[in-house]
Parts: C-alpha cells; sequence; structure tokens
C-alpha cells in the first residue's frame, strides 16, 4: 500500500494512530495527537479513510490487510486439545512480600526457607485434596528458588515443567501430581 503525507493511519499490532508526516527510505513516521512520533515499516500499517477516524476500535475499520492479519490470529489460536472444564489449577505465588507482610529482619536464607516451607506445604495439601495441577509462580531472579524448588519436587510423586509462558511469562513452574486410584 502506498502512503503519502497526510495520510490518517492506524498501526496493526498496536493501539496507535496519526497522520504520516514523512516518509525515509523503507520507514514511514507518524504523528500521533500528543504529539509524539513514530517510526513503522509500510507493511505495519493501515490508511484509515476519512468516515472512519472516528472509530472506537481498531478492527471496525474496514481494510483488507487487516481482516487478512485478524483471520491469522483466529486461526493459530486454534488448539488441537481441548481443555476439561472441571479442572482445578491451585496457583501458589511465592513471592515473599506475598507471603509476609514485612521482610524486616530477614536474610535471603530466612526468605527462601519461609518460600520453600510454603511451597512444600501447598504440594502436600494438594496432595492430600487430590488436585491434580499447581502452578508455582516463583519469578524469575537467579534461579536460587527454582533449583531448590525442583530439589523438592523430585522427593514427591510429581511430574513439573515450565508453566505456560502466555499466562505466567517465564517465572512459574507447572506441577502434575499423580493421583493414586486406590
Amino acid at each position: 500500500m502506498k502512503f503519502k503525507i497526510g495520510d490518517f493511519v492506524a498501526v496493526l499490532d498496536d493501539v496507535v494512530k496519526g497522520v504520516v508526516t514523512k516518509i525515509e527510505a523503507n520507514y514511514i513516521f507518524i504523528q500521533d495527537n500528543t504529539d509524539m512520533e513514530f517510526k513503522y515499516l509500510p507493511s505495519e500499517l493501515v490508511k484509515i479513510d476519512e468516515n472512519q477516524q472516528e472509530l472506537s476500535k481498531y478492527n471496525d475499520i474496514n481494510n483488507h490487510h487487516l481482516k487478512e492479519k485478524q483471520s491469522a490470529e483466529f486461526s493459530k489460536n486454534k488448539s488441537v486439545f481441548k481443555k476439561i472444564k472441571n479442572e482445578v489449577v491451585f496457583e501458589v505465588d511465592l513471592h515473599v512480600n506475598q507471603l509476609v507482610n514485612s521482610t524486616v529482619g530477614m536474610d535471603n536464607y530466612d526468605m527462601l526457607n519461609l518460600q520453600i516451607d510454603t511451597a512444600k506445604r501447598k504440594l502436600e495439601y494438594a496432595i492430600q485434596k487430590r488436585i491434580s495441577k499447581i502452578v508455582f509462580i516463583h519469578g524469575v531472579g537467579e534461579g536460587v528458588l527454582k533449583t531448590e524448588l525442583q530439589y523438592l519436587f523430585n522427593k514427591y510423586p510429581v511430574k513439573y515443567y515450565d508453566a505456560s509462558y502466555q499466562k505466567y511469562g517465564l517465572g512459574a513452574t507447572e506441577v502434575y501430581i499423580f493421583q493414586n486410584p486406590n
């Protein structure tokens, strides 16, 4: 799509819209309503007609590039696996500020022991209550807590792996508890 200075455009993957102010090489510069200037590739932009400038949602814009992008995202979100509706996932946040009101007087060793003890209690609770999945949110940090958690999990009949990156980022471990049918 050809853009020219003065065109009103919206960004496909961002909540930015504005007027084309400059075109250099492979980049198009746009200025939004706060006078901030942004630089984008032409493939990242869609031209908005004059009657579309007041739309509240970008997915209402009548543009074939945007519709292609939306249909591609919709098709990639379909999963082969079905989620079990009644599955209970128990989330435990092990960040110290979630476990105690104040860390005054605690050193790193005390905080780590508190986190490990909490994880152990929650894991044993889940085993007792027959909860099949727990997600321990531990954060990224230097990896000390994650290593200690893995050492703890090896003592129980569980399988553990990194939790969903989309939902938790890098700082969480999902634990599947093998249930004894007896």
